[in-house]
Formats: C-alpha cells, structure tokens, sequence
C-alpha cells in the first residue's frame, strides 16, 4: 500500500467532519485497526480500499496515489480547463486579485510561447517546475494560516516543505541555467547552439504579443520596484 493512501483516508474523514468512531463503525472496522491504517501502522486489504472509495464517494486510484484528482482522472492536455474561460476564474469584489492574476497570466503566455520554439524540451519542464513550486509554496502559506484545515492534503510536513520546496527551486534553476549555457543535464537533453528564438526588445515583444506585452512589462517593473526597496 503506497504511503498516500493512510494520508488521504485521514484527510477524507476529516474533510467530512466524521469521527474516527463512526468511520470505523461505518467501514466494519474497529477503531483500533483505522487508527492503525491512517497511521501507516498496518496495511489493509483491497477490498477495504473499495470500501474506502465507496464510503468517500472517490476512486481506488485517488486514494492510491495513481491519480490527484479524486474521480482518479488523469488529464491530457486538452483536457485541462482554460482558465480564461472558466465562470470561476471570475473574481467579485475588489479588482486587484484580477489586476495581478491577469498581469502573471498574460506574462506566461509569453514565457510558454518562447520555451515552445526551445529544442530541449527539458527547459520546459525545469521551468514549469520552478513556477509550479513556487505556487505551491504560496498555497501552503494561504491553506495553513487556517488551523483547521487538515495537513494530510499534503504528503510533506509542515516543518519540511518551505526548505525542501526552495531546495527544489534552486535545483530548478541550476539546472535552467546549465541548459540555457549549452550544458546537457541529462542523456536526453539537446544542447541548445543557436539561441535565435529568444531574441526580444520591447519593439518585438509588443508586435509579436500585442495582447500580452503591456502585462510583461508591467510585472518587470512591479518586479524591480520591489527589490530596489531592499537594495
């Protein structure tokens, strides 16, 4: 049984606002052995998985780990909502959120279109990376600053994932940077000789991006106005 799966029967319990007792005595188990299940002391059968997945309303594949989603999808790419047209992607209320969400999202619009014209394709992914950690990092701030909200959402400890995460970052951007000066970071990777396609000024951004380009240049300023207050 992967490490995911006593996390997550907890997490569900909890998300439920069901009590060990009553889970155990829903599920045909005793308190004991749940204890023992959503500590990791004890390994279950997978008929208690299917009856986990039934009792939550989730798939096997969730509570496995094989999937994030708790339906146990798995998306592909066209599957992936657009958050430009989603309704809830629709702030109400005060207009900075939306101010600051579309001047990051119209920039990666423009980040993403130049990696796409990049041979090696594992820039994307350290990039994505970097982005995706530092996501991360603020959703855990925002999520734990509410103690009631369960850490068995997250599979590293609170004590360990700010240090574990920026570890990972600068991973991330050594490896960028080894990649953007012609090193090969791995078997696979391609040396990238010409770097042509990341040529820019703000001439050839704003006609290439016209949509997007007043956004980039905004965060670049927002950007270096904060770190000229700390210099």
């Amino acid at each position: 049984m992967t490490s995911d799966f006593n996390r997550l029967i907890t997490l569900l319990r909890k998300e439920n606002g069901i009590t060990q007792k009553q889970a155990a005595e829903d599920l045909g188990v005793s308190q004991a052995l749940l204890s023992h299940y959503e500590k990791g002391i004890r390994e279950c059968g997978l008929d208690f998985v299917v009856r986990v997945a039934n009792y939550y309303n989730v798939s096997c594949d969730y509570l496995l780990g094989r999937s994030p989603d708790r339906s146990g999808t798995v998306l592909s790419v066209d599957e992936i909502p657009n958050a430009e047209l989603a309704k809830d992607s629709i702030y109400r209320g005060s207009t900075l959120p939306v101010l600051n969400k579309k001047l990051i999202t119209n920039s990666m619009n423009i980040l993403y279109d130049k990696l796409q014209s990049c041979p090696d394709k594992e820039l994307v992914t350290e990039v994505s990376g970097f982005l995706m950690l530092s996501v991360y990092k603020m959703f855990r701030l925002i999520y734990g600053s509410y103690p009631k909200n369960s850490d068995d959402l997250f599979g590293i400890s609170r004590c360990s994932y700010q240090g574990f995460s920026s570890a990972s970052m600068s991973i991330c951007e050594t490896r960028i940077k080894a990649i953007l000066s012609g090193e090969k970071i791995s078997a696979t990777s391609k040396v990238i000789k010409n770097k042509e396609m990341f040529f820019m000024t703000t001439e050839t951004i704003s006609k290439e991006y016209p949509l997007f380009a007043t956004s980039l240049l905004n965060v670049i300023k927002t950007c270096e106005d904060r770190i000229n207050k700390i210099v």
